[in-house]
């Protein structure tokens, strides 16, 4: 569906890492990631597919 879909802050354009998420929480609508850039910025990501969270089992 987007082959070129990457993860990059809203502010700077900065490539985003798993190490740079600072939360993540699950409701029913999907997988909510908050990635906290080093500028600054807040970058939040949506999956509606239910994808483990580390420690969740």
């Amino acid at each position: 569906m987007y082959p070129n879909l990457a993860l990059t802050c809203t502010r700077c354009g900065a490539d985003l890492a798993s190490g740079d998420r600072k939360l993540s929480m699950r409701t029913p609508e999907g997988l909510r990631h908050a990635y906290e850039c080093s500028c600054g910025a807040i970058t939040i990501t949506v999956s509606a597919d239910p994808v483990p969270i580390a420690g969740e089992g």
